[in-house]
């Protein structure tokens, strides 16, 4: 049977992220450029190929139950010496908030055998010399930092030829309770904001596109399928933001913005058996709302791709009733 090895974990954002990795290349830290910057949750552990909807589930319910901003303050350089020889930023404030999420990703099948108790904290050397540690502690005594964290990622390791394994994000899903609209109907739709297109959402695209070679676009060409189309490879200034709508846990419809060199791009994806049942409108709604918070202005230059054909032909026209 398949098995992937998946990590929970809180990226650090902008500019904590980027002083992090700095700290990380003078110490040599060898795990530098394949693990991002992070405070982990889940340490590695190998999960049946399988069970990865169980463990989207879980990242889900945890990111709804959690508030949407968790504010942690980061402390100087310390070490878990003599017992471990790892240098780390530990978490002063807002270890609580912390606990209680990891707590709450500590669900089947996301949970391990553990050789340490779990401390909140950022790594910035493993398996460093006495010392480095000794001479990092003191050089960085006067090191602080406020992080505000506001979704939790799902990592999988994937291995590179010589380069050695890295640790990639596979699915994000933000904090706070996601909006469900129809609600207590049977056609209730969840909408979940997130960065990346989840696997199920990849999914998805990729299954409705199968057996197709391509779609009309506009000006006749034909366009890519599937979600490797759905979103650019470059260009992208900021973003994507996502949304994914699913139906008692099902993935219906993806809906995604990025802002790029020439404006804002949207794309709306709805499933082809749910359609004419308002899913589209209902995605388009929450991106606009999710833009709006980013702080994307109306005014910028707009360009919209509603699908109808296969994932990823952008410029087809909208479904009827989407």
């Amino acid at each position: 049977m398949a098995r992937l090895r998946l990590g929970v974990a809180l990226l650090l954002p902008s500019p904590v992220a980027e002083e992090v990795e700095g700290m990380r290349r003078a110490l040599g830290d060898h795990s530098l450029g394949r693990v991002p910057p992070h405070l982990t949750l889940v340490p590695p552990v190998n999960v049946a190929e399988a069970d990865l909807p169980k463990a989207l589930a879980v990242l889900r319910a945890a990111a709804a139950r959690t508030p949407r901003e968790l504010r942690v303050a980061l402390g100087a350089p310390t070490s878990f010496l003599p017992a471990n020889p790892v240098l780390y930023l530990p978490v002063e404030a807002g270890v609580d908030a912390v606990s209680a999420l990891r707590q709450r990703v500590w669900e089947e099948p996301l949970t391990r055998v553990l050789t340490w108790a779990f401390v909140p904290h950022v790594t910035l050397a493993d398996q460093a010399p006495r010392s480095r540690i000794e001479a990092a502690t003191a050089a960085l005594c006067g090191y602080r930092a406020e992080v505000v964290f506001e979704r939790v990622h799902l990592l999988v390791e994937r291995r590179a030829g010589r380069a050695g394994p890295k640790w990639i994000p596979l699915a994000d899903a933000a904090f706070g309770p996601p909006a469900v609209v129809a609600r207590g109907g049977p056609l209730a739709v969840e909408l979940v904001r997130s960065l990346l297109v989840d696997p199920e959402g990849v999914a998805l695209l990729d299954r409705e596109s199968a057996g197709e070679a391509g779609a009309v676009g506009a000006g006749g060409a034909v366009g890519p399928v599937g979600a490797a189309a759905f979103l650019p490879a470059g260009g992208v200034l900021r973003g994507p933001l996502v949304v994914t709508a699913r139906r008692e846990g099902k993935v219906v419809g993806v809906a995604a913005a990025w802002l790029g060199f020439d404006g804002v791009h949207t794309t709306v994806y709805v499933a082809r058996a749910e359609r004419r049942q308002g899913i589209g409108r209902h995605l388009d709604a929450a991106l606009g709302a999710a833009m709006a918070e980013a702080g994307w202005l109306p005014g910028m230059e707009t360009e919209t791709a509603r699908l109808s054909g296969p994932p990823g032909s952008a410029g087809t026209a909208a479904a009827p009733g989407a």
